[in-house]
């Protein structure tokens, strides 16, 4: 623990009644293994009844830290009275039409929500969908569409989802293990990994460029979509420079600039969007995850001359844009107006950075630590290889679990302890958590 922090409230602290899993998580998990399909993975397999603020509590009632909140989907905090209280009393007037047939004005001010917010003073239009995945889906679609091109690209550690498109554009093999054929004219090149490749911002673009022309030429590429900072592949912050030289040459070959901000987005680094964090204007804003506070909702928002090109019929789906979803989400965007959670995710950034940057001095294993606002993570690398350490981030999560902090993984060597707490977490439960993770570290020396 830094040297100026003073000690946690001990209220702030977990609370385990039981083992983890306890015997009505197991009793339940019993049940599960007989009728869920195995692909349906947990990471930790404790039954939740209840959540609020940064804290889920299980069946057992253990009562845990959750850094996790949902990979980002639980920005503003799990129970947020006012999300509640919006899709609540839209429970009661209408909860399905179909906004493709008769629609309804929260999907409007949606859009208008995300014309406003989103980077850019253009003329904006956008479409609502249910998952993240159907949001790149349909961005591909629309970029294809508005060039009359067929390829896309995609950067190298990226993950953008789960379907057969989707698959096609990640970089980790175990998603799409025996799932193929995958889509075509879907291209890997490589990204900005300063831990990794020693780069500056323009060099990393440069190399990035020069596979984008040689390898598949800008005749038929549609676009190039990117994560500001990558998600599952580790949390990775490009170096100063890249992503603005991506667009640029972009704008200059008529190539549509995709940004998936579905992890990074709505306040997470302590902006509305962590493009702002680059200088990057994106001609496609990706969204998910945190828009509606834990309902299923998401978004392609961008130029209004891109998003028109498909013809009416071109976009939609049952429940894309669910009445109860968009309720949810417009509170959302008045929270983040009217409260100081931007503040609070540059505050939780300075506390994990205070931390992290101490736990690297005192444990060699830790090779990089990075990361902006409340997205935050740390990089395990062999101390005298400095290759990836393989097994000890989920060595490190296992550890905090049975005591009671909840933390994910990431990487393309799964070799990364990323963080994404709710905005509602505070300096102490970060200064137990912090500890708990430091005896974890201890343990494997």
């Amino acid at each position: 623990m830094p040297s100026s922090l003073v000690l946690p409230d001990a209220s702030a602290a977990p609370s385990l009644l039981t083992e983890v899993p306890g015997p009505r998580s197991r009793s339940i998990h019993e049940r599960r293994m007989r009728t869920v399909a195995r692909g349906v993975g947990s990471i930790l397999p404790v039954y939740i009844t209840h959540a609020e603020g940064p804290w889920v509590t299980d069946v057992d009632g253990n009562r845990f830290l959750d850094l996790g909140s949902g990979i980002g989907v639980t920005t503003i905090g799990h129970g947020n009275p006012a999300a509640i209280a919006a899709a609540a009393a839209q429970l009661e007037q209408v909860t399905h039409t179909l906004f493709t047939v008769t629609p309804y004005e929260g999907y409007v001010r949606l859009a208008e929500r995300l014309a406003e917010k989103t980077p850019g003073d253009h003329e904006k239009r956008s479409v609502f969908v249910n998952s993240g995945a159907e949001a790149v889906e349909n961005a591909v679609k629309i970029a294809r569409r508005h060039t009359g091109r067929r390829a896309v690209a995609a950067l190298d550690h990226a993950f953008h989802g789960r379907t057969n498109l989707t698959l096609a554009m990640n970089h980790k093999a175990t998603y799409g293990t025996g799932f193929g054929p995958f889509a075509p004219d879907i291209h890997r090149v490589p990204n900005s990994y300063p831990y990794r490749d020693g780069l500056t911002g323009a060099q990393a673009a440069q190399r990035t460029i020069a596979h984008l022309e040689q390898r598949i030429g800008t005749a038929d590429l549609a676009a190039l979509i990117a994560e500001p900072i990558q998600g599952e592949g580790g949390f990775v912050v490009p170096a100063d420079g890249y992503l603005p030289a991506l667009q640029e040459w972009c704008t200059r070959n008529g190539v549509v600039f995709i940004a998936d901000e579905i992890q990074t987005g709505l306040g997470r680094t302590g902006t509305w969007f962590a493009s702002e964090h680059f200088g990057v204007v994106p001609d496609l804003v990706l969204t998910a995850k945190g828009i509606a506070a834990g309902l299923p909702l998401a978004g392609v928002t961008g130029r209004a001359e891109i998003m028109d090109a498909p013809d009416p019929g071109g976009l939609g789906g049952t429940f894309g844009g669910n009445p109860v979803s968009i309720a949810a989400a417009l509170s959302v965007f008045d929270e983040l107006d009217r409260g100081d959670f931007f503040a609070e995710a540059l505050r939780i950034g300075a506390r994990l950075q205070d931390h992290l940057a101490a736990l690297a001095s005192r444990h060699p294993l830790i090779g990089d630590v990075r990361g902006i606002g409340a997205m935050y993570a740390f990089e395990l690398s062999d101390p005298d290889t400095s290759l990836p350490a393989a097994g000890a981030a989920s060595a490190i999560a296992a550890y905090a679990a049975q005591h009671g902090i909840l933390l994910l993984t990431a990487g393309s060597d799964s070799n990364v302890i990323r963080f994404l707490p709710t905005l509602t977490t505070t300096d102490d439960q970060i200064d137990i958590a912090m500890d708990v993770i430091d005896r974890a570290l201890t343990t494997l020396g």
